[in-house]
């Protein structure tokens, strides 16, 4: 395998057996303000690959389009290899981080329908956020891929909703991103854990997410821990 890209959670790799797929691996390393905070926790990226592969294994169940196609080993899946689109796709629940920062309101008011938000990805920038008309405006996407895509996230967080219920968790909010195949069609990629999830518990509202690590409240490897525990129970 010959490593293509190496992110903050992941290393992407060739697939020897098929052009048309990729390896990724998971990283045990734990990342914050873009990346300005650092840390770790052993076999992060067990846990992290586990939980991705339960919440992908339950969306292509209920007839999401995704890139996942197997876990080979406990770090390790394979995907479709991705076009991946420029965008990080982010749908809220209820009011946390920024959206709180900005509001000047406090985390955990129960927003009056979802909402879904695009950000540019680029680290140099901060990923800033763009509204579906500035991305329309700069060429990003076309108006049909960005209907699909808003259609497709919000498809996605009332099934991820649902299944964590079961689960006795809150989904607070999410980042999701999408790409094309080698067939131009428009599939979910990249992968959903702690690390891109709010997740709170649903009696007390602990934090069970990264957001553990972001704000020092200790524990971040036990709660990761703890969400894949109860997803392997449903």
């Amino acid at each position: 395998m010959n490593l293509i890209y190496e992110g903050k959670g992941k290393k992407v790799f060739t697939d020897p057996a098929s052009p048309d797929c990729r390896i990724v691996e998971f990283k045990n390393d734990l990342t914050a303000f873009n990346a300005q905070k650092k840390g770790s926790f052993p076999d992060k990226g067990e846990v992290s690959c586990g939980i991705s592969h339960l919440i992908f294994q339950f969306l292509e169940s209920k007839g999401v389009q995704t890139h996942w196609i197997e876990k080979i080993n406990a770090t390790q899946v394979r995907v479709q290899a991705l076009k991946m689109f420029p965008l990080e796709v982010v749908v809220r629940n209820r009011l946390a981080g920024s959206l709180a920062k900005k509001m000047g309101r406090e985390e955990g008011e129960i927003l009056k329908q979802p909402c879904v938000e695009f950000y540019y990805k680029s680290d140099s920038l901060g990923d800033p956020f763009l509204s579906s008309e500035q991305v329309l405006a700069l060429g990003l996407l076309d108006s049909a891929t960005v209907s699909q895509i808003q259609g497709a996230a919000l498809k996605i967080n009332s099934l991820l909703k649902q299944y964590f219920q079961r689960a006795h968790l809150d989904l607070v909010d999410f980042k999701i991103e999408f790409g094309e195949n080698a067939h131009k069609e428009i599939l979910l990629g990249d992968d959903i854990s702690p690390d891109s999830c709010r997740l709170w518990d649903e009696k007390t509202q602990e934090r069970m997410d990264k957001d553990r690590f972001r704000k020092d409240l200790g524990g971040v490897d036990k709660a990761y821990r703890e969400v894949l525990k109860r997803l392997e129970s449903l």
